[in-house]
């Protein structure tokens, strides 16, 4: 008996794998990976968030210009340091009284030396402004942010006006998910930290009836389990990082999420405009 060449039945095998033709049935195929356990939902994130980058364009990720924490040129230092020291974060477009005017990038780490160095001058540590347009496409612009070094981009308008920023972790969490920032996740941390006298950091998934007691609230468990839970029925979606929340008196800021959940909100509680209705 003639035995057969195992190796010519190669390409036969080949021919029954689908070729996908275009970038739609490929992430499909993904897709299908994902649900024959071939690839973890991690990695199917990632991959999907690979192909969106390459459509999406700055003004789509972008902080826009009423939400970003300038500096002026003008304040004094112990202004600029309590700024710094309040919002927490690690750059800041540093302005001359209009936020059309960007004169440059600051450093938190610089104003150490501003503290440390007599006679230096604020306009002597900052570092050069990067400009991009809203139309600046996410790939293009993340290849000239790891090639230049740069973590920061002013986003400017079709009039030369500042529309926004943009960093580098903006991107990559297109791709990857929310990225650790200052505001670690400590799973011994109590559930409910109060910052200032009406302002307070929760964990998503502390749960409604502690929530309740602690506030004197009267929400109902049946309709969401955790202040997460709470938050997104109220907005109807899973909200951005930078998207503004206000409903019954809260004033509500993401701190941490990723691409499926909360995990961290800031609760700034106006007790004059507080829904009486959710009180006991």
């Amino acid at each position: 008996m003639i035995k057969k060449n195992k190796f010519k039945l190669i390409p036969k095998m080949f021919k029954k794998i689908v070729q996908p033709k275009n970038k739609e049935e490929l992430l499909v195929l993904l897709q299908k990976a994902y649900q024959a356990n071939l690839i973890d939902s991690d990695s199917l994130m990632m991959l999907e968030g690979v192909f969106s980058i390459s459509e999406m364009q700055a003004r789509d990720v972008m902080i826009p210009r009423s939400q970003v924490s300038f500096i002026n040129i003008n304040d004094s230092l112990d202004t600029i340091i309590d700024t710094a020291i309040h919002t927490a974060h690690s750059r800041f477009p540093v302005i001359d009284e209009d936020s059309n005017n960007v004169l440059g990038i600051l450093l938190a780490k610089d104003l150490v030396r501003l503290g440390k160095e007599k006679g230096l001058d604020l306009r002597d540590v900052l570092r050069p402004s990067v400009y991009i347009p809203e139309s600046k496409k996410l790939n293009v612009l993340l290849k000239e942010f790891r090639s230049n070094r740069n973590h920061m981009a002013i986003v400017v308008d079709e009039y030369a006006g500042v529309a926004g920023i943009l960093t580098i972790e903006d991107v990559l969490e297109q791709i990857v998910g929310e990225i650790e920032d200052e505001f670690d996740y400590d799973e011994n941390e109590d559930n409910i930290i109060q910052e200032e006298t009406t302002v307070f950091r929760i964990k998503a998934s502390t749960e409604i009836e502690e929530f309740n007691d602690f506030f004197k609230t009267n929400y109902s468990s049946s309709e969401s389990q955790t202040v997460g839970g709470l938050v997104i029925s109220k907005l109807g979606h899973l909200p951005k990082k930078t998207e503004p929340i206000h409903f019954d008196g809260f004033d509500i800021q993401v701190l941490r999420r990723d691409s499926r959940k909360l995990y961290l909100l800031r609760f700034s509680i106006n007790l004059d405009s507080v829904d009486q209705d959710i009180l006991n």
